[in-house]
């Protein structure tokens, strides 16, 4: 039994579609977003291309849906849920009253960077809620590895079914809480071995001077320079609103470059911090600049103190050996 309500009457609906075949999910997704369109109401889809062609020959030929570029949109957390934001706030603007979304986080995404994207479908319920929102996430049970499938369940206020089912979900966590909770900092590959450098206390300016000078990588100029950014960043906010020592480690070969910036104090208090602007948070805005530009940021809270890991480097791209 579906409880349904109109999007207006109650702000942000985030609901998770777990399906196991592509008939599951055209039999949630094509009510979605016909209903969306018979109310007047804006509809976007951002699947992948073979799922994309899926809903776009299941819907009516006059159908108005927009079409977004997973790879465009998901490139990173905090610049997807500003990409969101500004498109809905331009429909908003244009008189919608509602606006439903079906989007999935890309299965590269998901297999080589979940954490920060975990953090991203838990931090949304908050960024989004402002809007007239309906939005489905869309996961395939027979691919989505099962710790992802843990973290979508607690991220989820609401699971939609292919029965027509949209319900409540009794997994779910708030975000402040979510978001709150240490996550395991799983190892970059690369980290098998031992950092070409450690710096301790490194002023910003000799962190960016080590970036340059240890680089062994295949990548554009313009990511390490995005890198050297990052780095200035996060140093520089360890040094001011951290705790000594600050510790500065690079790993890199021809595909990546990681980098680990620690210091032995707490981290930011803001739990949204590097995802949305920040306003007053004291280092937030070094973390939402690093969050934009960077390949992939994962956070660490431990008994030692707080890590911040920065990649350059994207599995599947042009730089990977043959």
């Amino acid at each position: 039994m579906s409880t349904e309500l109109k999007t207006a009457q109650r702000g942000y609906d985030h609901a998770a579609i777990h399906y196991a075949s592509d008939a599951d999910l055209l039999a949630v997704v094509v009510p979605f977003l016909t209903g969306g369109l018979t109310a007047g109401e804006p509809t976007v889809v951002s699947l992948a291309p073979e799922r994309t062609e899926l809903v776009r020959k299941a819907l009516p030929p006059s159908a108005s849906t927009q079409f977004l570029s997973t790879d465009d949109l998901y490139a990173r957390p905090a610049a997807a849920i500003k990409s969101y934001r500004d498109l809905m706030a331009g429909l908003v603007a244009d008189g919608a009253s509602g606006i439903r979304i079906v989007g999935e986080v890309p299965p590269a995404a998901i297999d080589t960077s979940w954490d920060w994207w975990a953090r991203y479908e838990s931090a949304v319920n908050h960024a989004y809620d402002e809007f007239p929102l309906r939005s489905m996430c869309a996961y395939d049970t027979r691919t989505t590895p099962r710790h992802v499938l843990d973290d979508v369940a607690r991220t989820h206020p609401f699971l939609a079914t292919p029965d027509g089912g949209h319900r409540m979900n009794a997994e779910y966590v708030d975000p402040l809480s979510f978001l709150a909770e240490p996550r395991p900092m799983v190892p970059h590959p690369i980290q098998q071995t031992g950092p070409l450098v450690e710096l301790t206390d490194p002023q910003p300016r000799a962190a960016r001077r080590a970036v340059i000078d240890f680089n062994k990588t295949d990548l554009p100029a313009a990511e390490i320079d995005d890198l050297v950014l990052a780095v200035s960043e996060i140093v520089d906010n360890a040094l001011r609103y951290g705790r000594p020592p600050v510790r500065m480690r690079i790993w890199a070969d021809r595909e990546y470059m990681v980098i680990t910036v620690h210091d032995t104090g707490d981290g930011p208090g803001d739990p949204f911090a590097g995802l949305l602007p920040a306003a007053r948070e004291i280092g937030g805005r070094g973390l939402w600049i690093t969050h934009q530009v960077c390949s992939q940021v994962a956070l660490h809270r431990d008994d030692t103190g707080f890590t911040v890991r920065l990649t350059a480097g994207r599995p599947g791209s042009r730089h990977r050996a043959h």
